[in-house]
C-alpha cells in the first residue's frame, strides 16, 4: 500500500530583498524527503528556525515551492492550479500554534467550525449542518453550548479544541499540527494529545506533527525525522530514535530532554556556537560546526539521508563506524 503523503526533495528558498543582500536566498527548507502513512503519526523535530513549519506550510501549499514533489493519495500536488488545488485541500487540514490568533474573533464558534462544511457543500441543509457543528464538538470535548459563545469566552486549550474541530470539519485524511500543544500548560498539553490520539484512532487520521518538545513527542508518534538547518538528518521509528539516536545532533537533543528520575545517570551533550544562517549555510555536513566528532571530510562533502535498517535512516559519515561507539559514550 502507498503512502498517503510523500514528500520528494522539498526545498523552499525566500528571497532576500534590501540592502547589500538583494540577490540573496534563504535556505529554509533545502532537499527533504518522507513519507506519512495512513494512520500514522510523523513527527518533524528540531530547534526554532530549523525549517520544520515551512515543511508543513509548503505541503499545505500556503505558498509555492522553489523545487521537490508534494504526492497526496499517488496524485502530485505542488504544480496544481488554484481551482484544483481546492478540492485536495479539504483533505488535508491545519491545527496551528496560536489558538488566540487562530480563531476569528467576530464569529461564534459554530460559525467558525461551520465555515469549511460549508465551503466544501459537506452539509446537505441547515438542520444537517447544525447536527455536524453539534456533533464535532461533542468529538473533540466541547459542550453543546460552545456553539454559541465567543473565541474570547475560552480558555487556551479549549480554543485549541475549537480548532481541531474545526480542522476536523472538512473531513480531511491528514492534519498537519504545527506545534500546536506548545503555547499551552503542561496539564492542557497532555488533554490536547490525548485528544489526538483518540480522533486518530477513531477517524483513521494521519498526522503530521511539528514540535520540538520531545516529550511529548515520544508520547504519541510512530516515527520521528529530526531536522537541522532545512535537512533532515535522521529518520526512523519512534523507539529506535529515543533508545539509540545515530547522528550525533539527535544524541544532543535527547540528552537535553528532562528525566523524571533526579540525579539520573546521563551525559548532557552542550553544542558549541550557534546555529550558523540559512543565507549562507556550511559546506559539507550543515553541522559540522557545532558537531563534537566532525572532522575534514565533515567539512567539505555532504552526507546523504542513508538507509541504515527497516526503516532507519541517518545522514552523517560517522555511521559506518565510530556513530556506535559514540552512541554508546552518549547514553
Amino acid at each position: 500500500m502507498s503512502a498517503l503523503l510523500e514528500v520528494n526533495d522539498l526545498k523552499k528558498h525566500f528571497p532576500v530583498s534590501g540592502g547589500f543582500l538583494k540577490t540573496a536566498k534563504v535556505y529554509a527548507v533545502d532537499g527533504v524527503s518522507f513519507d506519512v502513512d495512513r494512520g500514522e503519526t510523523l513527527s518533524l523535530v528540531g530547534e526554532s528556525g530549523c525549517g520544520k513549519s515551512t515543511v508543513g506550510r509548503a505541503i499545505l501549499r500556503l505558498f509555492d515551492i522553489t523545487a521537490g514533489q508534494v504526492v497526496l493519495d499517488g496524485q502530485r500536488i505542488d504544480d496544481l492550479s488554484p481551482g484544483a488545488l481546492r478540492n485536495v485541500r479539504r483533505r488535508m487540514q491545519v491545527v496551528f500554534q496560536d489558538p488566540f490568533s487562530s480563531l476569528n474573533p467576530r464569529m461564534r464558534v459554530r460559525d467558525i467550525v461551520a465555515e469549511p462544511i460549508r465551503n466544501f457543500g459537506l452539509a446537505k441543509s441547515s438542520e444537517d449542518l447544525q447536527a455536524r457543528v453539534a456533533s464535532l464538538l461533542e468529538k473533540v470535548r466541547l459542550p453543546r453550548d460552545a456553539a454559541e459563545r465567543w473565541p474570547h469566552e475560552f480558555s487556551g486549550g479549549q480554543r485549541q479544541r475549537i480548532g481541531i474541530a474545526r480542522a476536523l470539519a472538512a473531513e480531511p485524511d491528514l492534519i498537519i499540527c504545527d506545534e500546536a500543544v506548545s503555547a499551552l500548560d503542561v496539564s492542557v498539553k497532555a488533554q490536547i494529545v490525548n485528544l489526538l490520539q483518540d480522533l486518530q484512532q477513531e477517524l483513521g487520521l494521519a498526522l503530521l506533527f511539528i514540535s520540538h518538545d520531545l516529550a511529548i513527542v515520544e508520547h504519541m508518534t510512530h516515527r520521528v525525522a529530526v531536522m537541522y538547518l532545512g535537512k533532515i538528518v535522521e529518520l526512523a521509528e519512534k523507539r529506535a530514535i529515543f533508545a539509540s539516536p545515530q547522528h550525533p545532533y539527535t544524541q544532543a537533543l535527547l540528552s537535553a530532554v528532562p528525566v523524571p528520575q533526579p540525579g539520573a545517570n546521563r551525559q548532557r551533550i552542550i553544542l558549541k556556537g550557534d546555529v550558523p544562517s540559512p543565507i549562507n549555510p556550511p559546506k559539507g555536513c550543515r553541522f559540522h560546526t557545532r558537531c563534537p566528532h566532525a572532522f575534514d571530510r565533515c567539512r567539505v562533502e555532504e552526507p546523504e539521508l542513508r538507509l541504515l535498517g527497516e526503516k532507519r535512516y541517518a545522514a552523517c559519515h560517522l555511521v559506518e563506524g565510530a556513530i556506535g561507539r559514540v552512541s554508546a559514550e552518549s547514553a
